[in-house]
């Protein structure tokens, strides 16, 4: 009898409990890349204990969508739910990157830049962040602007990115201190004119 109430006892769960033992719904894609954007799309596969992993991998493999490629690509190459596979990993980011995924394009430049997981190609990196800040990636825009900043990159390239960053949008005080900061190195490399007709361009996408 004592048995039979343990039993029983064990099928009963407080409401609190059932919503726990719920299955984890699957991201719409607005609700990835907004993860994607605040760099928690990896932090949250672990808070939802990866039970999202066959998923992602459809999501990634048989319906090649470009934020479950980068989400995939993420995982695989730092190992989060999955066996470490820093070669597959990156060729699934370089697929999302392919389908214009401005996250991806900033990302691999952002790995070339720092020499994570390749080595240091300032060139590749260039390239990348480029395609990224046309997309108004705004990461991707203060990146090569420090990058610029530091003596590389085509002066031809300079009123392109500073048109950019002087109709970027943040509500961030820091950011926007850091974003004049950077129009203004990249003003003094270039005559007042272009300086002028970028802020009047559209060089973006």
């Amino acid at each position: 009898m004592r048995i039979f109430i343990l039993f029983l006892l064990s099928l009963m769960t407080t409401p609190l409990q059932a919503q726990n033992l719920q299955a984890v719904q699957i991201y719409t894609d607005d609700q990835l890349l907004g993860l994607i954007k605040e760099n928690k799309h990896l932090s949250q596969i672990v808070l939802d204990e990866c039970q999202l992993v066959q998923d992602i991998e459809a999501r990634a493999i048989k319906a090649e969508m470009p934020s479950y490629q980068f989400l995939w690509g993420d995982m695989l190459a730092y190992g989060v739910c999955v066996k470490k596979d820093i070669s597959l990993g990156l060729h699934y980011m370089h697929l999302a990157a392919d389908q214009g995924l401005s996250e991806g394009l900033e990302q691999i430049g952002r790995y070339y830049h720092i020499g994570k997981f390749v080595q240091v190609d300032m060139d590749q990196a260039i390239v990348y962040l480029k395609a990224a800040a046309a997309m108004n990636n705004l990461a991707a825009q203060i990146r090569l602007a420090k990058i610029y900043r530091q003596g590389f990159g085509s002066p031809l390239d300079f009123p392109a990115l500073y048109s950019q960053l002087h109709h970027a949008l943040t509500d961030d005080k820091a950011t926007h201190q850091q974003i004049n900061q950077l129009k203004k190195q990249l003003a003094s490399k270039m005559p007042t004119h272009v300086v002028n007709a970028a802020k009047k361009a559209d060089y973006t996408n």
